[in-house]
């Protein structure tokens, strides 16, 4: 009854008027107000400072400014393993597996389309039929840029506008076709592994999303727009573990690649935590 009520809360509420306001608290930069807002937040989350860039939370400038926070340099070390594909954030597996018959699964039963979610392209869609995804939840609490799994050379970068359900375990098992309905950033790279999506999802309170090449690029349309198309423009190349982006405010990242080339760790199911840095799995062509 409790979560039933919560989804229909969603449905009722002004997502995205709720969402802009929220950015607007979010970069008020008086003292009294967002000290309050960060200080209520780091203790309501039992958010860990001590691995922060600057650990004083009344230090930051605004509340994005301290939810962005950067880490100290050894906070999160990547896995060098060859082959190994890196977590692209802290949070939590949602899910993670095969996409199957042009479809990812949600949860309980509920699934997507592939082409759906990367913005209606059967053609960017093609690449990554039969492949793999993972997708991972970022809590409030947890460090909220996103790096790259492996490096990549970008190709495409295309905004999605959409909805602004929350994107938790609770509406994921309740909301049809969640991530390919919400508002969300799709970045395409090329790898030597083959191509790989990375998919930045919005969600309700969600501020707005950012690239490292492009900064804040959502909100931004009522319709799809293509940011970015590299092949006749200076290459943008990431290496792996590199920043490419961030949320102000929490939300969810998915990473696809196509058919024989990742193989995710066994050991990883719905519901593990994970950190920035971390191998989910091994590149099959890095083996």
């Amino acid at each position: 009854m409790k979560n039933a009520l919560f989804i229909l809360l969603q449905h009722l509420l002004p997502q995205h008027l709720l969402s802009r306001l929220a950015g607007r608290l979010a970069e008020c930069r008086i003292g009294w107000v967002k000290n309050s807002f960060i200080n209520w937040f780091r203790k309501r989350y039992r958010v860990d400072m001590s691995q922060a860039l600057e650990p004083n939370p009344e230090a930051y400038k605004h509340f994005n400014a301290f939810f962005t926070r950067a880490l100290k340099p050894d906070a999160r070390p990547l896995d060098n393993t060859p082959g190994a594909l890196l977590s692209p954030a802290d949070g939590a597996i949602s899910q993670l597996g095969a996409i199957e018959h042009g479809r990812i699964f949600q949860a309980k039963g509920r699934g997507y389309g592939l082409t759906t979610l990367l913005g209606g392209s059967i053609e960017r869609a093609e690449p990554f039929i039969n492949g793999q995804f993972a997708t991972v939840y970022l809590s409030p609490r947890d460090y909220h840029r996103v790096h790259m799994p492996v490096t990549g050379t970008l190709r495409e970068t295309v905004y999605i506008p959409g909805d602004l359900y929350s994107v938790n375990q609770v509406t994921a098992e309740g909301v049809d076709n969640l991530f390919a309905r919400n508002e969300r950033l799709v970045a395409i790279f090329d790898t030597e592994h083959g191509p790989m999506a990375m998919v930045l999802v919005g969600a309700m309170i969600v501020a707005g999303i950012e690239t490292v090449w492009n900064g804040q690029v959502a909100p931004a349309s009522k319709r799809p727009v293509i940011l970015d198309r590299h092949h006749d423009q200076t290459p943008i190349t990431l290496e792996k573990g590199a920043e490419m982006g961030r949320f102000k405010l929490g939300s969810t990242v998915i990473v696809l690649f196509g058919p024989n080339a990742a193989r995710w760790d066994e050991a990883l199911k719905a519901g593990s935590s994970v950190r920035m840095g971390q191998s989910l799995g091994t590149a099959i062509s890095g083996e």
